[in-house]
């Protein structure tokens, strides 16, 4: 980062107590109008952190061939699913964009090229969410999308290099799940909470307790870690939220979880306060 990306940022955002970092385990996209006690918990943690100048969300429901970031004014609300109901096709979240904040993301992740993208919007993976931190969409919202060429180390590591955009008052969300495995979701239990198979219990266990050790390589190296953590995560999309958050904590920082339960079998909730 150089003294023109530090002037930028300076200009549009006046400098903030750093803003604490989030990982949602977004669920069903019926969480975004259903009333539960996973969405009450995303309207606890906005409660009780500083209200952000702009958010920055990496879904896992946008992965791509290289790195882009949204620099829309105005960005659509992404219907990126089938099979639910009218009402939820119905529902729209007009928060705006922030152009001059996704040309200063892409500057600060450089020399990795990040591409401005102005045909995306918001996923179901960040508007499902948002919605209940904040109702009114009054807060922007830009999103940075996931390269599936690299491995978690490079995502890891290009997490860190968003750390100035805290000091600014920018909420940095990582929306997935942990556990995420739709092929074996239990159908009669779907609604169940704590409902697990055998072996997504023993991966939120040992996930959980690296996450609370400050144990992150292990979670990097996810792909090592035995035959539970290869089910709970057949593909990296949903995980790779999780490890952008990681990416962004300091050794200083507290690391919490919130709506941590197992659900339908195969899918986990837990998310994940940092700061």
């Amino acid at each position: 980062m150089n003294l023109n990306d530090l002037e930028n940022i300076s200009q549009q955002f006046n400098s903030t107590e750093k803003m604490p970092v989030l990982f949602l385990g977004h669920g069903s996209p019926m969480n975004a109008i259903e009333e539960n006690q996973f969405v009450k918990g995303f309207r606890n943690i906005s409660r009780e952190i500083p209200k952000p100048n702009a958010i920055l969300c990496i879904s896992a429901h946008w992965f791509t061939n290289g790195t882009f970031v949204t620099a829309m004014q105005n960005p659509k609300t992404i219907h990126d699913f089938y099979g639910f109901p009218k009402e939820l096709f119905e529902v729209q979240y007009p928060a705006p964009g922030n152009p001059e904040l996704a040309k200063e993301t892409a500057e600060l992740l450089l020399p990795e090229i990040v591409e401005e993208d102005h045909s995306w919007g918001l996923d179901h993976g960040a508007w499902s969410v948002i919605k209940h931190l904040y109702p009114n969409g009054e807060i922007p919202v830009i999103q940075l999308s996931i390269d599936y060429t690299k491995p978690p180390q490079y995502h890891f590591d290009l997490a860190k290099k968003l750390q100035k955009l805290r000091e600014k008052g920018i909420l940095i969300i990582g929306s997935g799940n942990i556990v995420h495995n739709l092929r074996m979701i239990d159908w009669k239990n779907i609604n169940t909470v704590g409902a697990g198979w055998d072996w997504a219990v023993e991966a939120r266990e040992k996930t959980n307790n690296w996450l609370l050790d400050g144990n992150f390589q292990n979670l990097i190296d996810y792909q090592r870690q035995g035959v539970a953590l290869q089910t709970a995560v057949p593909s990296p999309d949903h995980y790779l939220p999780l490890i952008y958050s990681l990416g962004l904590k300091e050794k200083s920082e507290n690391l919490s979880l919130f709506n941590d339960e197992l659900i339908g079998g195969s899918l986990s909730m837990t998310s994940v306060r940092i700061g």
